[in-house]
């Protein structure tokens, strides 16, 4: 479990879980929560309530989407809402106990809560998302709220870093013509015409501009930090048949 003093504790209760402390074993030991995986789904539902009672939310309180790498945000009103699982790669609410669950296996998870306001965000940024900077979206959905600006909080979660994360020769292109400054996010990598990307440091970047309260950073590596986390990456480096996925939750204290 990853927690960051940028948070109200008091008003506020949050985890970047790691893939320690569930029950699945082989490529998913332990903490799977990805029903997305091959993993025995009894396992995966045990995990997530292992997280819940750390987190203090009762399991069914989860709100969880199904992600497709958009810059989508879906508002939740009402406890109805959590039996669905739309489309959509972050979520609002200020509905007390409700979890906002996202899952990740590298692309960059973000926490978002105003305490004073009692709204709270979460959001999976990968690369696709973070081009259509879903950040700037969660932040107008959690105005729409009631929140203000000037008391959002937001914390960039363990995800891939840039060390981790080459890229081939094309890939730069597209964010380098959505905006010149993003090319400080590419250094060459020592293979030719390559890069290393660092997505993180955009997602950073962008939360910045958005002259939010505060935002903090998780430096942690999902790929590199093979005991602690989950990571496509690295399943795909090493051949392996499947991956699991980690948990990043928040909830507003009843």
């Amino acid at each position: 479990m990853i927690t960051s003093n940028a948070f109200d504790s008091s008003i506020v209760s949050h985890q970047f879980f790691s893939k320690e402390g569930g029950v699945s074993s082989g490529l998913y030991g332990s903490l799977n929560c990805g029903a997305g995986s091959s993993d025995n789904p009894e396992n995966v539902i045990e995990n997530k309530k292992i997280a819940m009672r750390m987190l203090g939310v009762e399991t069914h309180k989860l709100a969880s989407l199904y992600q497709i790498h958009s810059a989508d945000v879906i508002t939740i009103t009402s406890f109805e809402q959590l039996d669905e699982k739309p489309k959509a790669d972050a979520m609002v609410t200020r509905l007390k106990g409700v979890a906002l669950g996202i899952l990740t296996a590298d692309c960059v998870p973000i926490l978002f809560a105003d305490a004073k306001n009692k709204v709270i965000g979460a959001a999976h940024s990968g690369w696709k998302g973070t081009l259509g900077n879903i950040s700037a979206n969660v932040i107008e959905s959690m105005i729409s709220l009631g929140a203000s600006r000037e008391n959002i909080t937001a914390v960039v979660g363990p995800a891939i870093q840039q060390s981790s994360y080459e890229v081939g020769p094309e890939f730069p292109v597209t964010f380098i013509k959505s905006n010149a400054a993003f090319k400080d996010f590419f250094r060459p990598s020592i293979k030719e015409d390559h890069h290393m990307f660092d997505l993180t440091g955009l997602v950073q970047l962008q939360l910045e501009r958005e002259k939010i309260k505060s935002v903090d950073r998780i430096r942690r590596d999902t790929c590199a930090e093979k005991e602690q986390f989950f990571s496509y990456r690295r399943m795909s480096k090493n051949g392996e048949a499947d991956y699991g996925r980690q948990l990043s939750a928040i909830t507003l204290k009843s």
